[in-house]
């Protein structure tokens, strides 16, 4: 078979193409199925591959057409799995262009997305979410066709158009995919707007390619671990997730997925990777759980506990340890340290930290307990990555070196502006707003930063987060809520006060945590709503903010506070799908809230 694609070109699909796909480990895709763990062999995800592309492109879906709107567009609304990859990839090599989208995605953006995409077929995971788009459908009118993946309903089934592989499905598949040229939009994410409406990324396959290459060639080099194996639970339509899982097959790993995210625990059990991706909640409740464990202990049990917390707080990375320190380590190691790593399965070597700011405390704790936390930074716009802690090279508070193939500059603001191969290609149909980021080649983050010794990224704040005072001072919202979160009390903080006389924080607590703290204290707890109501908790809570203010100047520390008695959820519109808070929308859904705290009721 010909497998000629031009020398010159990266994109995605090129090692399906080629013979990289013999170098893939045989289980390279697990995933679990009635209880037990099956693999996909890289032979017959390649066929499924060409075979789905096949299908598609006897429908008309291709990447004929000399601009992005003219080619045609594919959606994807599907929790990570084998099929997500292989959906993706089938879409690449037609040279249409893929938009995957949240499951918990509101009616509202859905229709709006569907809309501006002009999305023609889409693939959604189960029958729920067929029956969803499908009562909209009148509002879709350039959508076609939906097709179910978990289903047993044929003639809605994904599985009709998996036809027997062939010679010809082949050669039909790679006249296509020669034409796909590496400055071509593979794909639209759109952005889970923190300060407005989803915008649509447009990324080349050049752009993500660069990435996973960088990388790939900075970041794993340093990595050593004793098997490749990796496991995949956050969501692939999330340009981080993504990325992680192209750099896993790019470096022959096993990626194995979790069923879902309830399932994380388990799975790490029976899996036991060596590496995964989080985001920085995910990391405080595993240290949450982790602290309860000791806390439940009695006598010389939890004496031993606490001190190889305490220990493991004054861990310091590249730096030389006293002999008496290192036996101390080895000893905390072997009564307390180990069991930490078994509860994430034993062989956890490194977990890939993205998605927010991840307390310098944690990144710490699990470094003394022999788990590298990676803390890395970048955005939908860049692919994502732009700088990145090594594991040999671990500076808590920053988020490491910038990679090699990205220049970054600061304006005077101190706004970081990067530039580099995988800066994105613009905004889909928002020329405006594309020319607003897009300058000279510059992307503009919208991240304000700094670099520490002349090497180490540090991002502060959000440029549009920031706030000022009615005094004319300007606060940074985020160093102050990380802070106040390293509190096992707190489950999460916004700090507010713009055009106000002071800073002021609406803080949910850890209900779980405040009612062990009830019952160790002699404090009745009775639930939420009355727990709130008592003064002995809300001199906790001041307790707590009184302990870390003296951290930060005068202007920002913490005046006044409420507590409110539920979470911010996704559901509710509080959060991003990858569980940022939305500032505005939470501003507006405790107006009241913040009135009582500056006396405006």
């Amino acid at each position: 078979m010909d497998n000629s694609t031009g020398a010159s070109q990266h994109r995605l699909f090129d090692f399906l193409i080629g013979d990289n796909i013999n170098k893939l480990p045989e289980n390279f895709l697990q995933y679990k199925k009635e209880d037990t763990w099956l693999h996909y062999p890289p032979t017959q995800f390649k066929e499924n591959v060409f075979s789905l592309a096949n299908s598609l492109l006897v429908k008309g879906i291709n990447g004929n057409g000399s601009t992005v709107e003219e080619r045609s567009k594919v959606g994807l609304i599907c929790f990570s799995s084998p099929d997500w990859l292989l959906i993706d990839l089938a879409v690449q090599v037609t040279g249409a262009v893929l938009v995957p989208l949240y499951p918990n995605i509101s009616k509202t953006e859905l229709v709006a997305i569907f809309n501006e995409a002009a999305l023609e077929v889409c693939f959604v995971e189960d029958m729920e979410l067929y029956n969803q788009l499908d009562s909209i459908k009148q509002d879709l009118p350039k959508l076609k066709e939906i097709y179910v993946i978990n289903t047993s309903e044929a003639l809605l089934s994904w599985k009709q158009l998996i036809l027997p592989f062939s010679k010809t499905i082949y050669e039909n598949v790679l006249t296509y995919a020669n034409k796909v040229d590496e400055t071509d939009v593979c794909t639209i994410i759109y952005t889970s707007g923190t300060t407005g409406t989803p915008k649509g990324v447009m990324l080349s396959h050049k752009n993500i390619y660069s990435n996973m290459e960088a990388v790939s060639s900075e970041v794993f080099e340093h990595l050593i671990l004793d098997k490749k194996q990796a496991l995949s639970f956050l969501p692939l339509n999330h340009v981080y997730e993504k990325m992680a899982l192209y750099v896993y097959i790019y470096n022959g790993f096993t990626i194995s997925f979790a069923e879902n995210v309830g399932k994380v625990v388990e799975n790490l059990q029976e899996v036991k990777p060596y590496m995964f991706c989080a985001v920085p909640r995910l990391l405080e409740k595993v240290y949450e759980k982790i602290i309860s464990v000791g806390e439940a202990q009695r006598g010389f049990k939890r004496n031993i506990f606490f001190w190889a917390v305490k220990l493991a707080n004054r861990f310091e990375f590249n730096q030389k340890l006293s002999i008496s320190y290192k036996l101390q380590l080895r000893l905390a190691d072997i009564l307390i340290y180990k069991k930490w790593r078994d509860a994430l399965g034993g062989n956890v070597k490194a977990i890939i930290m993205g998605g927010g700011a991840c307390q310098q405390r944690l990144i710490r704790v699990f470094g003394a307990a022999g788990i590298n936390v990676v803390e890395g930074y970048g955005l939908t716009e860049t692919s994502p990555i732009l700088a990145f802690n090594r594991v040999n090279d671990i500076q808590p508070g920053t988020v490491g070196m910038p990679l090699k193939s990205v220049e970054i500059k600061f304006l005077e603001d101190g706004e970081i502006c990067c530039k580099g191969d995988n800066v994105m290609q613009g905004y889909f149909k928002r020329p405006e707003e594309t020319q607003k980021v897009l300058k000279d080649g510059w992307f503009c983050t919208g991240d304000i930063g700094e670099m520490i010794n002349s090497k180490y990224l540090k991002i502060t704040d959000r440029k549009k987060q920031m706030f000022k005072t009615s005094g004319g001072k300007y606060v940074v919202p985020q160093p102050i809520e990380n802070k106040m979160k390293e509190s096992f009390l707190i489950e999460q903080i916004m700090v507010v006060g713009e055009g106000q006389k002071f800073v002021s924080a609406l803080i949910v607590p850890n209900f779980s945590g405040l009612a062990d703290w009830c019952r160790k204290h002699g404090v009745l707890y009775k639930g939420k709503e009355s727990a709130l109501k008592s003064e002995k908790i809300r001199a906790l809570y001041k307790s707590i903010i009184d302990r870390y203010n003296p951290l930060f100047n005068h202007v920002e520390q913490i005046k006044k506070f409420v507590l409110l008695p539920e979470e911010w959820t996704v559901d509710k519109g509080e959060l991003t799908p990858s569980m940022k808070i939305k500032r505005k929308v939470i501003l507006k859904n405790h107006e009241n809230d913040i009135a009582q705290l500056y006396g405006l009721e």
